[in-house]
């Protein structure tokens, strides 16, 4: 049993599509390169370098999990898109004790909605392109939106990322 398995473990390295602790089945003797454009904020809403923040995330987060080289354009694999929808909703509401003051919301909810067209030079079948979401709730009677607001977009696009990372190399 034990021969069988050191046998197979020996022969993986040889296989053409490489798969990796984090879960790529990128084929690196066809696929090297990857290019991210720069995304647009669409959505009317966020911070006014959120756009950036999102293409720099998108581009280190592929650079730490893949063998891929960042180029500039035309990458074998390349990502495109924009930023879609950045909304503010309220999720909850607390009564309060007093008939003369309004109910008010106690949980608010920040959606980012991205955009995101992937082409696959080396396989057209894995192209894809649809909007990727996320969202984080925070709580307005202790804080208000501009406090937490770097945290949640950060976190939401931690999410957002490794929604568009299984859907496009990980092939899940």
């Amino acid at each position: 049993m034990s021969l069988c398995f050191f046998v197979a473990v020996m022969l993986l390295p040889s296989c053409a599509v490489n798969y990796s602790f984090t879960g790529t089945n990128i084929n690196y003797e066809l696929t090297k390169t990857f290019s991210v454009e720069n995304f647009f904020n669409d959505s009317g809403g966020g911070p006014a370098n959120m756009e950036q923040r999102f293409t720099e995330a998108l581009k280190e987060f592929y650079q730490r999990n893949t063998n891929l080289e960042l180029i500039r354009t035309n990458g074998d694999l390349q990502f495109s898109g924009a930023i879609k929808q950045y909304a503010i909703t309220p999720q909850a509401t607390v009564s309060t004790t007093d008939p003369n003051l309004p109910d008010r919301a106690g949980q608010m909810r920040l959606t980012i909605g991205i955009e995101v067209e992937y082409i696959n030079t080396v396989n057209e079948e894995e192209n894809v392109k649809r909007t990727f979401s996320f969202w984080k709730d925070y709580d307005p009677r202790n804080t208000s939106i501009l406090q937490v607001e770097n945290v949640l977009i950060q976190e939401i696009f931690e999410n957002i990322i490794q929604d568009i990372f299984t859907a496009t190399v990980a092939n899940w």
